[in-house]
């Protein structure tokens, strides 16, 4: 392993131990593989320019490109040309992401989820680091310098992380450094030729300082190891040390935590991060178990939190005010007193497993019992954790009302007030044409924005052909509800994205809520919520009603009764306070909601089939294994136009960096800058001819060239160095041979034009060589193996008697 290869490892396994630091910021941490992988191929492109070799700004320039391929590749492959080359859309696109990245840096808490603007921000920046670790240190021969941009690294991921075991990314972090510097030094010495403090000569044995045969001294067999050692502490330690993990519906910490120090806004984690991991859960683990004295449970959806901001890649909660918990709470927006309602009141236990930082409860709550630090967000109607306050263990009660609006009312609303219906009828302008028009071609004939809203909820739950499959790729961008309308297949996300889009485009004010449908109930008279219970839906404001809830997914949930003709009456059976439920086993079976209506059987069932099982986190990212292969195609692809030009730079730099002080050295290097003055010619139109001696050669190439000057000069003199070297008794190596051999090569192109310049770049005549040289070797290798076949033969012929003097011997 050569010094700069070691040194380029020892580099890139720096970059990614400083990186380490950032793993316990963001939840999952898949980020890492797919910041190694690109990493490693933004390295591998760096070595392969710097054996060619190329000056070192363009090395640079290189590994930039192709840095910003990968990137297009992973982020930003939709609006790409072919897939991988950058446009417009593309800067376009990695503007948005940044931007919705920084919006969710300075929103969510620690661990903050994986969004595509985090997930850029993070590998992007790992890639810059890399490449600026990589350039100084390897590149350039500096690598003290490099530890500039890994301590900015470090210190972006110790700013951010209150993290008890930052000591440990630190130590690793230090660790990467000094590998870096070690290997430089060990690359350094080496190349003193003796390297003092190494193994005892044999006696008996004169040091000339070279001692090129003994094989490696102790210093420089160590630093041929380290490049192996630090990528393996790089890859695996990270791996082993303390991180959160889990997600908003999953485990312990997988929520996040609230705003730190009890502070004025929302901090918590998107609620989508998870969805479909808990939809595609092999087992549904129950995560609440509640008693309720509703006599109906089909309207008891445990909403947690409302997203209401698109912003043209997600939606998301927007960033609010939040308050004490206030008993009780304030009368829902917009709900009139002549609407029917009904309260009643649930009692929840929560699992010690399920620790998110938002409060599942029935929607809208009027009055919420629960120990611990709670804040009251007043906009959504969600309680939401206060200084790492989470769900974990909590037992709570909650009075909240089942409104049962009539269809006459809900068609008879007034226009939203102007402040709500600025904002929450907003659209971005990346929103496909087709979303409006698909919605303005369902609604049409609708006399109201009511009907509007039940032409769409019928559109996705039954009259437009779509279905209901949890392994679609999930998807909360315009793209992704274009996609979904043109597909017609995908889960909860996608019909609430697209249904709450839609009734946006037609000025109806919406959003969409994530939380768990009813549950199934149980023998004991609980209702018990499994993971597979998460659950997406829109939420439609209608004035004098307030936020009503609509079901556009089939097989899932219930239809709201308002939304159908017959509307049968529902509220409590008993106001008395329940008892808390017990702790009840899971269902193995996916859940259902109480009642099946008419509409949802024309689907599968109202019970979802059980999903399978899939890997992976559902998010926009291409797989891992997927991005490795179409990075490394798009390398090769890249290089195959490449390939002469590099071969002939690559020649070029040997012949004409030859050395040597022997009188055959001075030879093989005068008749090497001659062959390099032959093949510039031969790029430039002039083909070689090797019946010609040099001189005439070279009068050839002056007359059909039409060079004059320093140019003709220099091929006569490097033609006569020739004719030196091969008939003089004593060949003697000119001085400026280079620079005579540079002189040609630029009186050549000074007298093509434009195109023949760029084909002896970009597609030299001379790179036929190649050919030949293959050409060459097989016939070399065949003529070997028909001898080698042939001395086989006759070996084993000679070694089998003939049958005659097999009868003499028998006889």
């Amino acid at each position: 392993m050569s010094g700069r290869t070691r040194l380029a490892l020892c580099a890139t396994a720096a970059t990614l131990m400083a990186s380490s630091a950032l793993l316990p910021l963001v939840d999952p941490a898949t980020w890492y593989l797919q910041a190694v992988i690109l990493l490693a191929l933004q390295s591998g492109v760096g070595a392969l320019t710097r054996r060619i070799p190329l000056a070192r700004p363009v090395t640079v320039a290189v590994q930039a490109l192709v840095t910003l391929l990968l990137l297009t590749l992973v982020f930003a492959r939709e609006q790409a040309i072919a897939g991988v080359l950058p446009g417009p859309e593309v800067f376009q696109r990695f503007g948005v992401l940044l931007q919705a990245g920084g919006e969710d840096v300075g929103r969510y808490a620690i661990p903050a989820p994986l969004s595509d603007g985090i997930r850029l921000m993070l590998v992007g920046g790992v890639l810059v680091i890399g490449l600026a670790v990589d350039a100084l240190a390897v590149t350039f021969r500096t690598a003290a310098p490099a530890g500039l941009p890994l301590l900015a690294l470090y210190s972006v991921a110790a700013g951010l992380s209150g993290d008890g075991a930052g000591w440990l990314w630190f130590l690793l972090a230090s660790a990467g450094y000094l590998l870096l510097l070690l290997a430089e030094g060990r690359d350094r010495l080496s190349q003193w030729g003796r390297v003092f403090g190494g193994a005892a000569r044999a006696p008996g044995r004169v040091s000339g300082g070279l001692e090129s045969n003994t094989g490696a001294i102790a210093p420089i067999r160590t630093g041929r190891r380290i490049g192996a050692v630090a990528l393996g502490i790089a890859l695996v330690v990270p791996l082993g040390l303390p991180a959160l993990d889990g997600g908003l519906l999953e485990g312990p910490g997988g929520g996040g935590v609230g705003g730190r120090g009890g502070g004025g806004t929302i901090s918590a984690v998107n609620p989508l991060v998870a969805l479909q991991d808990s939809l595609n859960q092999p087992e549904d683990r129950e995560v609440i178990s509640y008693r309720t004295n509703a006599e109906q449970t089909d309207e008891m959806y445990l909403r947690i939190v409302s997203l209401d901001q698109f912003d043209g890649t997600t939606w998301k909660t927007t960033v609010r005010s939040i308050e004490d918990v206030p008993t009780p709470l304030p009368d829902p927006r917009g709900l009139n007193p002549d609407v029917r309602r009904t309260e009643v009141q649930t009692n929840i236990s929560a699992a010690e497993s399920y620790a998110q930082n938002w409060l599942p409860m029935p929607f809208p709550a009027s009055q919420v019992e629960i120990d611990g630090r709670w804040r009251f967000e007043p906009v959504g109607r969600a309680l939401v954790g206060d200084r790492g306050q989470t769900t974990s263990g909590a037992q709570y009660k909650v009075k909240s009302l089942i409104v049962e609006p009539t269809a006459e009312q809900l068609a008879d609303a007034p226009a939203p007030p102007p402040d709500l219906a600025r904002e929450f009828t907003k659209v971005p302008d990346s929103l496909p044409g087709v979303v409006a028009n698909t919605a303005r071609k369902v609604t049409k004939g609708a006399a109201n924005p009511y009907e509007q809203a039940v032409k769409l909820q019928d559109y996705f739950a039954s009259d437009g052909g779509f279905t209901y499959n949890t392994q679609v790729r999930a998807g909360s961008g315009p793209a992704a509800i274009g996609r979904f309308l043109e597909q017609k297949e995908g889960f909860c996300v996608h019909f609430s994205f697209a249904m709450a889009s839609m009734a946006r485009t037609l000025g109806i004010p919406a959003r969409v809520a994530v939380g768990f449908t009813p549950g199934s109930s149980q023998a004991d008279g609980s209702m018990s919520v499994g993971l597979r219970d998460a659950h997406a839906w829109p939420e439609l404001y209608f004035e004098g009603v307030g936020w009503t809830r609509f079901e556009p997914t089939p097989t899932r949930g219930s239809v709201p009764d308002y939304t159908r003709s017959d509307t049968p009456s529902g509220g409590a059976s008993d106001p008395d306070t329940p008892e808390p439920s017990a702790s009840a086993e899971p269902s193995t079976a996916p859940s259902a909601s109480a009642s099946c209506p008419p509409d949802q059987r024309k689907q599968v069932g109202c019970s979802s089939a059980a999903p399978q099982v899939v890997a992976g986190s559902g998010g926009e990212g291409p797989p891992l294994a997927m991005i490795a292969g179409v990075g490394l195609a798009a390398l090769v692809l890249l290089a195959v136009p490449f390939l002469p030009l590099l071969w002939r730079t690559r020649v070029r730099a040997v012949r004409l960096g030859a050395t040597g002080r022997t009188d055959a050295d001075a030879a093989a290097r005068t008749l090497a800058a001659w062959l390099e003055v032959i093949d510039t010619a031969w790029d430039h139109g002039i083909p070689p001819d090797e019946s010609q001696t040099p001189r005439k050669a070279a009068a050839r190439i002056v007359r059909i060239g039409e060079l004059s000057g320093a140019p003709a000069e220099a091929v006569h003199r490097v033609a006569a160095a020739v004719e030196q070297v091969l008939y003089a008794p004593r060949p003697q190596l000119p001085a400026g041979l280079s620079d005579d051999v540079r002189r040609v090569r630029d009186g050549l192109r000074a007298s093509v034009n434009r195109s023949a310049r760029l084909r002896a770049t970009l597609a030299p005549r001379s790179a036929a060589r190649v050919v030949w040289a293959a050409s060459d070797r097989w016939a070399a290798f065949s003529t070997r193996c028909g001898e080698r076949l042939a001395s086989w033969s006759a070996a084993l012929l000679k070694r089998r008697p003939s049958r005659r003097a097999q009868a003499e011997q028998q006889g």
